[in-house]
């Protein structure tokens, strides 16, 4: 009773007209998933214009294993609820915690090939991008137009603010901040805005890295010219300074942002998130409680789901000619792979919470999410543990 309590504890901000006033837990999933939804939009972005998503042919297996592992849960869960309330949940078990998985993968250190870890980066990822649209169309309130239209114009004098090569971030958190706002009023997610803000924080640098070289020489010779061995001379602060000025130039605020959250967002906003939203009353029937549509729904979707629909689709695009496997990669190795995208987790979560106001259903979903993650990491983990060790070389071993 104490923790639940502890969420429904109402924070009020600001005063006047402009209030906002939610219980604690909403502050968490509208607020602080904001912020690691735009961190997720910055990676997005990142991948679309240099990574693995920047060409149709790099971009083709990852884009299909996202597709297949999104639907084919989404249709277990959909026939074990049809023609129930409880179909609302659909989205549950299509995410995948991008987190969890490439942290479990991370566990089996060079055992596993780097080729298929930026898969599953950039599968995840595809699926976030694919989660974030679900929860926009099918999980959006009663939409205001005004603010819709307010969030309009943010967004537009956002992506004038980058046209113009407005690098400042003070300038883009003020306007996020109004766009947050915007949105949360209008009736579609808040998080969402994060996501939106993501897509207009400008990804090109100030300085050519030719130039930035040729910079960096000349500022280095300056400081060791005037090297006296007594402290740094002012010449010296000079060049320092200039040369802190140059390397924040060379990197872009795209880089720079995503690089600076994620630390935050990793140790700090998802583990909040899910001490908020990972409580569930498990009932005194707890095998009965396995057999629910709801949870059944979400461990089958999770579990068999991903599975199924990665792997599967993974097959057909290679078998096709549309795509190929992942360098050094065993299709046992991209099976293993596909079972670690179960781990729903903070997502699941996530869209858990906006697809069941009610609490029994939410808590059966929940139940599912936590079983489900639990076993697709440690099976994903057992079908790709026994590989062999690829040495730095490229060569393998036992």
């Amino acid at each position: 009773d104490t923790y639940f309590a502890l969420w429904r504890t109402p924070i009020t901000v600001g005063g006047g007209p402009l209030v906002l006033s939610k219980p604690l837990l909403l502050w968490v999933n509208d607020g602080l998933m904001a912020v690691f939804f735009f961190v997720v939009g910055l990676e997005i972005k990142r991948e679309l214009l240099t990574g693995e998503l920047s060409s149709p042919r790099k971009a083709a297996l990852p884009m299909i294993a996202a597709v297949g592992g999104m639907a084919a849960p989404a249709v277990i869960y959909a026939a074990l609820n049809l023609g129930q309330p409880t179909l609302r949940g659909w989205g549950v078990p299509m995410a995948t915690d991008i987190a969890f998985a490439l942290g479990v993968l991370a566990l089996l250190g060079r055992r596993v090939p780097v080729a298929l870890r930026i898969f599953l980066a950039a599968f995840a990822i595809v699926d976030d991008l694919g989660a974030v649209v679900v929860i926009a169309l099918f999980y959006a309130a009663e939409l205001s137009w005004a603010s819709l239209g307010i969030a309009a114009l943010v967004l537009a004098a956002l992506v004038l603010v980058n046209r113009a090569g407005v690098h400042h971030a003070a300038v883009y958190g003020l306007l996020g901040l109004v766009l947050w706002v915007a949105v949360l009023k209008s009736g579609v997610h808040a998080t969402i805005a994060g996501v939106l803000l993501a897509m207009t924080i400008p990804a090109r640098r100030r300085i050519a890295p030719e130039a930035f070289l040729a910079r960096g020489r000349e500022l280095l010779d300056a400081f060791a010219k005037d090297s006296s061995g007594s402290g740094p001379t002012e010449d010296q602060r000079d060049a320092a300074y200039s040369l802190e000025v140059a390397c924040r130039q060379i990197e872009a605020p795209l880089t720079r942002m995503e690089h600076a959250l994620h630390p935050w967002v990793a140790y700090a906003v998802m583990p909040v998130f899910a001490l908020a939203n990972a409580g569930v009353v498990v009932p005194a029937a707890f095998a009965a409680a396995l057999g629910d549509r709801v949870t059944l729904g979400v461990i089958l979707g999770l579990v068999l789901g991903k599975q199924a629909g990665v792997t599967l689709s993974c097959w057909l695009a290679v078998r096709l000619g549309a795509a190929a496997l992942p360098t050094g990669a065993t299709w046992r190795q991209l099976y293993g792979v596909a079972a670690l995208g179960g781990i729903g987790f903070t997502m699941s979560l996530f869209v858990a919470g906006l697809a069941f106001p009610e609490p029994a259903a939410l808590d059966a979903a929940k139940l599912g999410v936590l079983a489900a993650s639990l076993i697709s990491g440690v099976y994903g983990f057992a079908v790709l543990a026994p590989g062999e060790r690829i040495e730095r070389g490229g060569a393998e071993r036992e």
